[in-house]
């Protein structure tokens, strides 16, 4: 051993060299939200999300591997984000009857997802089609949500609020209603008012999960 001390981590501005990377991933995170959301993916560029973020494309490349895996990431935001919004709520409302648990929960999720449309399209639009990984990582998440129903169904069974049968079928249905409702909110500018769509997809699931199954 040379007995000469470690060189010191360098330092610009009082951040370290790790603090000024993930502030570099931050704004990179910022405008991949800003440009697939408006514009979309297929029509932004690295060298404009470089521009949009004032990083370099090394240190682009130092953060994700290309456009896709940036997508990813944020795709993997907006989920986790919702299902911990979701998971909150339903706990908050255990106590309560199935209609107040599931408005809560569904109030959550949309609240997350559609209250800024940029996440919305990301979430339900821009992530279809583009490769079959991302397609893994998008059936992925949503099978993960399936369970997340599944486990509210079961416990609304349990309770005996619910109808006892097969709810696998159901709650597919319920996840390709809820994307293309939050999907069609976004797509309107808005003009619908969150609580209607709320509102909507709490009926829908409360008389899908009280119905008998033909």
């Amino acid at each position: 051993m040379s007995g000469r001390n470690p060189a010191p981590r360098r330092s610009y501005g009082g951040r370290s060299a790790e603090e000024r990377r993930a502030e570099r991933r931050e704004r990179l995170l910022a405008a991949g939200l800003e440009l697939f959301g408006t514009r979309g993916y297929a029509a932004t560029s690295i060298e404009r999300l470089c521009a949009t973020a004032s990083v370099s494309t090394r240190n682009f490349y130092e953060e994700f591997s290309g456009r896709e895996e940036l997508l990813t990431a944020l795709h993997q935001i907006i989920n986790d984000r919702a299902g911990e919004a979701l998971a909150a709520a339903y706990d908050e409302a255990r106590d309560a009857g199935l209609a107040t648990r599931v408005e809560r929960a569904v109030r959550a999720f949309v609240t997350v997802t559609a209250s800024d449309p940029r996440w919305a399209r990301i979430a339900f639009v821009e992530v279809i089609g583009v490769s079959s990984d991302l397609e893994r990582h998008r059936l992925g998440r949503r099978s993960q949500w399936a369970e997340t129903l599944l486990e509210i169904t079961a416990e609304a069974v349990a309770r005996g609020e619910a109808v006892d049968r097969d709810y696998e079928l159901t709650v597919i249905a319920v996840i390709g209603a809820v994307n293309n409702l939050v999907h069609h909110w976004s797509a309107r500018d808005e003009d619908i008012p969150l609580d209607d769509i709320t509102a909507e997809l709490t009926h829908l699931i409360l008389a899908a999960v009280t119905t008998p199954a033909r």
